[in-house]
């Protein structure tokens, strides 16, 4: 077993040295939300196969990969980070942070809390929370990480079981209650937690759930970059985002098809953009800035953000859609960068409500993709119905659904050109039904990588080819829909897209 462990951890370090040194100066790689379906307002539906086609471009980025190393610590092949597998038990905030400079698991002595930015690389948005233990689908590959809900035979609620994160609000919520942020893998969301427990009296620290992690320490770090045409490159990341949000709000398909419509007018001189997904949009949060703590919103101020007037009359920032589904009640996923209202009742036995931050500027919660905001629970008032409405949850979260846009790209890889002509790709048949020929006699290059990328951006082929040179793949595997085929040369990096029926 001592042997088998060492050759796993080698072959570990072997491939964290690619990631690091091999990806392109990727210091910060984005995992994927783990989702492979796609949605429409109600629910799956077959993944659109044409940029024009309803609620197309959801993409969910790079196939999460993880590698157990036989010593209670799990090793995170896309991020380079390596965790302790095992959960602890409830702990103060500030106990984590001694144990874990205590902690030797793996033969390990550089243990860390992690960020807020490294403990949310591990959310799965296949997950979904329920009534109880045994109806919840974990927010997390169970499969490698430990995992539990809250234990209700000593009153708690079955989401009553928050992970901590090493990263601490800059300003205050509810009842200028010290804030630290967290992840909650048994409901998916992202929110601001109290220190201590909210009321007068002494201070009673509240105890959460913690894991620790080592390695990647440039992880969560941003390397932004003005690039002077309204584009801000993340070097860090391997993403380009636009510098101006759309300026609006608009409910999650109108939202999709706003990155539809700029990429046919090849907007800032592209005709790639996105809506991001959870994970992409919460790696541009700054949680060194807040509404309250720099007068900003949550984000590198070489980005404009958009002002808005919040359901209490004041001036706030926007919540940003992402392209992830949240399956606990089919709404999408958004990130705040102002802050994250709600109604609530300070102390709980007032008989008011009142309107506050009550999860911190980079919360991750969901809103309706569809509806009237003024008929639905997004304001205080009445519904439809004569309910009295003050937001969602216990929290009373507000629910927004015309929420703001901010696109995104994926950079090519350094030193790489785009040619977006393709004079030098042609495919055919397209549609296509069992192979696809790919005629690349016109291309002067000798050496290139041949990618082909489903409508998810997921890898479906690849071939290291010599050119000129003329291909037939096989393409009856592949799931009907839209696919992307990439040709990647020393020197420039050419597109097509086609069909398959």
């Amino acid at each position: 077993m001592k042997n088998t462990n060492s050759i796993k951890a080698f072959l570990a370090i072997l491939i964290l040295s690619l990631i690091h040194f091999g990806g392109y100066g990727q210091t910060y790689k984005i995992v994927g939300t783990g989702v492979t379906t796609c949605y429409d307002n109600n629910g799956p539906i077959a993944c659109p196969t044409n940029a024009t086609d309803p609620f197309a471009g959801q993409n969910q980025g790079l196939v999460p990969s993880y590698q157990d190393n036989g010593d209670g610590t799990i090793t995170d092949l896309n991020t380079g980070l390596m965790w302790i597998q095992a959960r602890s038990v409830k702990i103060t905030w500030d106990s984590a942070f001694i144990m874990a400079a205590q902690c030797t698991t793996g033969g390990h002595n550089d243990w860390r809390v992690p960020t807020i930015k490294e403990l949310y690389s591990l959310i799965n948005f296949n997950g979904r929370s329920g009534p109880s233990s045994n109806m919840c689908i974990p927010y997390i590959d169970t499969a490698y990480f430990g995992w539990a809900t809250g234990d209700t035979t000593i009153g708690e609620r079955v989401i009553d079981a928050q992970d901590w994160s090493a990263t601490k609000y800059t300003s205050l919520t509810m009842m200028a209650d010290t804030t630290i942020f967290g992840v909650n893998f048994v409901d998916g969301r992202i929110k601001g937690y109290p220190k201590y427990v909210p009321g007068p009296g002494p201070l009673t620290k509240i105890k959460m759930y913690m894991r620790y992690v080592r390695g990647n320490t440039s992880y969560g770090i941003n390397n932004f970059a003005d690039n002077g045409d309204s584009t801000i490159s993340d070097n860090a990341t391997g993403l380009m985002w636009a510098k101006y949000d759309a300026g609006i709000g608009m409910n999650w398909q109108s939202a999709l098809a706003y990155a539809q419509t700029r990429n046919s007018q090849n907007y800032l001189g592209h005709n790639d953009w996105r809506l991001p997904h959870a994970k992409e949009l919460q790696s541009i949060v700054d949680y060194t800035r807040s509404l309250d703590a720099t007068s900003s919103a949550a984000i590198d101020p070489l980005f404009n953000s958009s002002t808005i007037t919040d359901e209490g009359g004041f001036t706030d920032f926007p919540f940003y859609w992402s392209s992830t589904t949240h399956l606990d009640n089919m709404g999408a996923v958004y990130v705040s960068f102002g802050e994250a209202p709600g109604y609530v009742k300070m102390p709980p036995t007032a008989t008011y409500y009142t309107f506050a931050d009550v999860h911190g500027a980079g919360a991750q919660r969901s809103d309706p993709k569809f509806g009237n905001p003024h008929d639905s629970t997004c304001y205080l008032g009445s519904n439809q119905a004569g309910d009295s409405v003050w937001g969602r949850g216990p929290q009373g979260d507000v629910q927004r659904i015309n929420n703001f846009v901010r696109l995104v790209r994926t950079i090519p890889p350094a030193g790489i050109n785009e040619n977006k002509t393709n004079n030098s790709i042609h495919i055919y048949p397209n549609p296509v039904h069992n192979y696809l020929t790919v005629d690349l006699s016109g291309a002067a290059s000798k050496n290139a990588t041949l990618n082909i990328y489903n409508s998810m951006g997921q890898i479906v082929y690849s071939e290291k080819i010599s050119m000129p040179s003329k291909l037939n793949i096989n393409s009856g595997n592949f799931r009907s829909g839209i696919y992307t085929l990439n040709v990647v040369t020393e020197n420039a990096v050419m597109t097509t897209k086609f069909i398959k029926n």
